[in-house]
């Protein structure tokens, strides 16, 4: 079966086994994911750039599924569902009726019926998002402790603020939290209590972002969460998924400082990021992790954005045992997307400072370099929006 390319690409959560093989079938182009429901718990796993849920009315008992219809329900921009099945029970209809998109496909049905359904939906989800409006998410992580990561972020994100001044909003988000440094970096607060909002993560809106962003300059917000050394296990995944997911409606532009730790959320904030940067310093051990995680991510999201490995601490001539650029790519088994050159005085003197490289050091060719990277990987959304002006 030919697939139709609105669907191309999608992402797309089928709940009950036996849909999976049709499912298959009538989307071939899109990424779909297949699961039951009583292995599947949402609540705890939103995937942020979910689009369509389909759900076969057998796969678990009515009030199950009607709790967890509720459940999207109460997401700011909940996903289009499609119910399947027969002798639909009146609990679910009501359900579907408190979301903004759904429908109902009886059965018996083809294949070729499911893609009309799932087509038509996904046309009423994309009415209903302003042309004009993309926010573009990056993800930063290390390869290894150490090795620069959050400096990256802090930059990439002060960079992208200082770029686009008033016409668009940028948004660093912190996801270290048992210790993140961000706010540390930049000399502000930390005020993102999620702790507190993981209880109702539901309510948790473009107000209470705005309560808990802390304005570090015109154009930038940070959202960080205060040390603590038990942070993950207080912080539910759903809270997490939230916060990113208002994030993007509310700023232009989100860069995440990402744990180098997988936690339950990891996957699901890289599948909904546009750029993923893993952030490796010149040593062969960094080198090596930086290849394997990069691997890993491409492995678990086969149609996902792929990793790009940013060099940081490059010398500008490297003497010693210190691998080369050739040396380290062969030892990447891939080439390099950016190299950010050491200059040690200017973090230190802006990390003791409070504040980003380019606003204490603006001639450091730290600034420099990620300034080339940001222009590189910003390109695409300059280009939608000239497109869409």
């Amino acid at each position: 079966m030919m697939g139709d390319p609105n669907l191309e690409g999608r992402h797309v959560l089928v709940i009950g086994q036996r849909l999976g093989p049709i499912a298959s079938e009538a989307m071939p182009g899109a990424r779909v994911e297949v699961g039951a429901a009583a292995d599947l718990d949402l609540a705890q796993g939103v995937h942020l750039a979910l689009e369509l849920i389909v759900i076969d009315v057998e796969a678990a008992e009515a009030a199950v599924l009607a709790g967890l219809i509720d459940t999207l329900g109460r997401r700011p921009s909940p996903p289009a569902v499609l119910l399947t099945g027969g002798h639909m029970p009146t609990v679910l209809i009501k359900a579907l009726m408190r979301l903004p998109r759904s429908d109902v496909l009886e059965a018996p049905f083809a294949a070729s019926d499911l893609a009309r359904a799932a087509v038509a939906l996904l046309a009423e989800a994309s009415a209903v998002v302003p042309a004009h409006r993309r926010s573009s998410c990056w993800s930063v992580t290390g390869a290894v402790g150490g090795c620069g990561a959050t400096t990256v972020a802090v930059e990439v994100a002060a960079n992208l603020a200082q770029r686009y001044g008033k016409d668009r909003r940028v948004a660093l988000v912190d996801l270290n939290l048992s210790g993140g440094a961000a706010s540390a970096y930049l000399g502000a607060s930390a005020n993102m209590q999620l702790a507190e909002a993981s209880s109702a993560p539901e309510r948790i809106d473009a107000a209470l972002l705005e309560a808990f962003a802390v304005k570090v300059f015109p154009g930038l917000d940070l959202l960080a969460c205060p040390r603590d050394s038990r942070g993950y296990t207080k912080i539910a995944p759903l809270a997490v998924c939230r916060v990113l997911e208002v994030a993007c409606q509310v700023y232009d532009f989100v860069v995440v400082d990402l744990p180098r730790h997988h936690q339950p959320w990891t996957m699901d904030v890289l599948a909904g990021s546009d750029e993923i940067l893993v952030v490796s310093e010149l040593t062969v051990p960094a080198l090596l992790a930086a290849r394997d995680l990069a691997c890993e991510i491409e492995t678990d999201m086969a149609d996902g954005a792929r990793p790009r490995i940013i060099l940081n601490r490059v010398a500008a001539r490297v003497f010693g045992p210190a691998p080369s650029l050739a040396e380290a790519e062969k030892a990447l088994q891939r080439r390099a997307d950016g190299g950010i050159t050491s200059d040690w005085e200017a973090a230190a003197t802006s990390a003791n400072l409070g504040g980003s490289i380019a606003r204490h050091r603006p001639r450091s060719k730290i600034v420099r370099d990620i300034d080339v990277l940001v222009q590189r990987l910003a390109a695409p959304a300059d280009a939608h929006a000239k497109k869409v002006a």
